[in-house]
């Protein structure tokens, strides 16, 4: 789970392609949904453009291999794309560290293979990336071989980094910060350490778990804007409980002691230093007395001189912005945010080059908007303002006083990029800049005078395009037509395209659903239904972008597929989500039921057979719906799923529910396990035995509470399988076990009086 966690990994099991068939039409099996191309076309992700705005560069996957990822670069000038770096000439296969594992876990591309990220050199003229465990300069001056380059690290090399003038290359080997002159010659070129106590229990420049799942925060250092110094983070988990848990894999079981702080426990101790990029002795800022906190962003200012950093409470209703001089270390408290609920965390903080102000998002108003804020702590002004959110700053162009911003202000499912003016004056009526409703992923040049569009909708696969800030169209870089070469294309006459609507909440909010009806529709008969959800904080399932993959399969085989976002969810007010504050499981199952009933009324649905499934807080979601209401429900599914949230980690749970200490009654009536008399419905419980997140402890607390009541159910369990079940094999797997449970406890559920499809 996790800040944005739940969107990431509905994308991956999901999320780009599928089509529904009749008997006499090519249909997608679950096998063919996970093997070999990608369904989706020919997408490119990780796009970033060329410092000098020439190129744009992004990872594709091979035509054969969805999960495996070759460098690409379209050339503006040119108007021609063309493939840099085949990784299968470079990947050794060879078995990765355990931290990389675990980092590739946490930014949930554990089942990418080949690149699977890259970096710009500061210059335009290289571009840095890690592949099979080594380290690789690419040179777009060079030809054939020579235009790699392998540095010589010293061992292996995590988050790596080019310094912002380019002169350095940093990454953290052995729990230790490392530079690497790149500009040097000899003796002066080999890797220089700059910190010498990493080891055991105290790490250097590196995130702590929760940071990395839960604060989207996958790094533990941050470079000077003139190659000067690197702020970084120190922490010591000493004090955090060691969580002893097999993870069964299938030729072995091995006993992890995983320091997990689970809630109400301890967390790692955290420190901020500031080393010098020639290296010498390490500065740390004074944090305070109160050593129970969370570092959660680290910032530089333009000039260099200065950094900021983000200091939150436990208990995440307090979190202060503070100004540090990188010379002195003296501080300077520039915004405190509070919350009666909890403060949600962001990246929307830009410091302005041209006067002493910076860019902040707030949620004060009970929505997010854009402030103006000097470095003397005035708020000068908003820059955004109304009922609506902004999701993120996507670029800033201070010279013509223009920050650029997507929003799902027009349509709640929808992701648009709109212009907002820095002085204030179209705060409440920000332009709209992108062209087509559906959802719009923007990447900004620097400057802020283009950006990359990848555009899809229910109808059209992710399309990527090269446009000007106003949203005029420069270049298509990849238009992924569906036409006769598109893998989409053999079950395009089949395609089924969602239905959106609302329905009012006991508060009277809306809540927005997407259904998908089965292929060869016919409103007089009464269909089973499908109905899929994630449920809980920082996720959207109803979006209006490109189409569902097993949604699509389960519609293609005679099923309503509906999903509905309960309060609770993200891109909405905080009246909207903070109703889950101290209870988890209660307003959303509130909300999931009223998506239930409003199905039972409809004359095409047959209110006998409507099964629910979930993964993660869906999971959760699943076991509370059918322990809550089992008469209401045919089956449902529960995968990886949380059952006890006093087994879950600090930062997550906490930011909910406080701690076990202060909050015992609504641990307890935000179990599962408080709530088992109630599960009479079918359920396969599914779980990967090797889930560093979600713990399969969750499950098995959940399993002997249920043979302990003699209640009957169903079990899959996933030697190996993380949290995501991230390989082909075990994604297909699980699927046709979905499906299979699904066509015998619901579908085929005999119901009297009922008419089947």
């Amino acid at each position: 789970m996790g800040i944005s966690t739940t969107a990431r990994l509905l994308l991956a099991l999901f999320g780009a392609a599928a089509m529904n068939a009749s008997a006499t039409e090519a249909e997608p099996t679950i096998d063919r949904i996970f093997d070999g191309a990608s369904l989706s076309g020919a997408a490119p992700i990780k796009l970033k453009a060329s410092p000098d705005g020439t190129r744009v560069t992004f990872l594709r996957a091979k035509a054969t291999d969805q999960n495996t990822f070759d460098l690409w670069e379209y050339n503006v000038n040119a108007n021609a794309t063309r493939l840099l770096v085949d990784s299968k000439l470079l990947d050794s296969g060879a078995e990765l560290s355990d931290a990389e594992k675990a980092r590739r876990e946490r930014a949930r591309v554990a089942g990418h293979k080949g690149i699977i990220d890259y970096q710009w050199a500061p210059d335009g003229k290289k571009l840095l990336f890690p592949i099979g465990g080594k380290l690789y300069l690419y040179d777009l001056a060079a030809f054939g071989g020579k235009a790699l380059r392998l540095l010589d690290t010293g061992g292996e090399a995590l988050d790596p980094k080019i310094s912002p003038q380019g002169r350095y290359l940093a990454y953290v080997r052995a729990q230790n910060l490392w530079v690497i002159d790149l500009k040097a010659a000899g003796k002066d070129a080999a890797p220089r350490q700059l910190t010498r106590d990493g080891g055991g229990t105290v790490h250097n420049a590196e995130a702590e778990f929760v940071a990395q799942e839960e604060m989207a925060r996958q790094t533990g250092y941050w470079w000077a804007p003139d190659d000067s110094a690197i702020a970084f983070e120190r922490f010591d988990e000493a004090k955090v409980p060691v969580a002893k848990r097999f993870e069964v894999y299938p030729d072995r079981t091995e006993v992890i002691e995983q320091r997990y702080p689970a809630a109400g426990q301890t967390n790692v101790e955290v420190q901020l230093g500031v080393v010098a990029a020639a290296g010498g002795e390490t500065r740390f800022v004074d944090l305070g007395s109160d050593r129970d906190i969370y570092l959660t962003r680290v910032d530089w200012l333009p000039d260099g001189k200065r950094f900021a950093y983000q200091l939150m409470q436990r208990n995440q209703q307090k979190l202060d912005l503070i100004l540090v001089d990188a010379k002195t270390l003296v501080q300077k408290n520039l915004l405190t945010e509070t919350s009666k609920t909890w403060i949600n965390l962001h990246d929307d903080l830009r410091f302005l080059k041209n006067q002493d102000a910076f860019v902040w998002a707030s949620e004060r108003s009970g929505w997010k908007h854009l402030y103006l804020q000097g470095l003397d702590g005035s708020v000068k002004h908003a820059i955004s303002a109304g009922d609506w959110n902004i999701d993120s700053i996507l670029g800033l162009d201070e010279k013509l006083g223009i920050v650029y911003v997507d929003s799902n202000r027009d349509f709640v499912p929808d992701r648009q990029i709109y212009a907002l003016k820095l002085d204030g004056s179209t705060a409440k009526a920000p332009r709209r800049v992108s062209r087509s409703d559906g959802v719009h992923a923007a990447e900004f040049a620097k400057n802020a005078e283009f950006y990359i569009d990848t555009f899809a909708d229910p109808t059209t696969p992710p399309q990527v395009s090269l446009r000007r800030a106003d949203g005029s169209l420069v270049a298509w870089i990849e238009r992924n037509t569906l036409d006769e070469h598109h893998p989409y294309w053999p079950y395009h006459d089949a395609h089924i395209t969602p239905e959106f609507g609302t329905l009012k909440a006991a508060d009277g909010q809306d809540l927005y659903y997407r259904m998908y009806k089965p292929r060869g529709f016919d409103p007089q008969k009464r269909y089973p239904v499908f109905n899929t959800y994630y449920g809980g904080p920082h996720g959207q399932v109803v979006t209006r972008g490109w189409t569902d993959y097993f949604a699509q399969y389960m519609a293609q085989h005679g099923y309503v597929v509906f999903s509905l976002d309960n309060r609770g969810m993200a891109r909405r007010s905080r009246a909207f989500s903070d109703g889950i504050y101290r209870q988890l499981g209660k307003l959303e199952v509130e909300d999931q039921l009223v998506g239930i009933r409003w199905l039972k009324a409809q004359p095409f649905v047959d209110p006998a057979r409507i099964g629910v499934f979930g993964w993660s807080y869906g999971g959760y979601m699943t076991a509370m719906l059918l322990a809550k209401a089992s008469n209401e429900i045919a089956a449902g599914v529960a995968v990886a799923p949380v059952t006890d949230w006093s087994l879950y980690d600090t930062f997550y749970t906490e930011r909910y529910l406080d701690t076990p200490q202060h909050n015992a009654e609504g641990y307890e009536l935000s179990s599962v396990l408080h709530w088992l008399d109630g599960l009479k419905a079918p359920m396969l419980l599914a779980h990967g035995m090797a889930d560093d997140n979600v713990l399969f402890t969750n499950s098995t607390k959940l399993m002997a509470a249920l043979q302990t009541r003699g209640t009957q159910f169903q079990l899959m369990t996933y030697p190996g399988g993380k949290h995501g079940m991230s390989t082909p094999a075990m994604k297909k797997h699980i699927f046709h076990a979905i499906a299979n449970f699904f066509d015998a406890q619901v579908k085929n559920k005999k119901v009297e009086n009922a008419a089947a499809p």
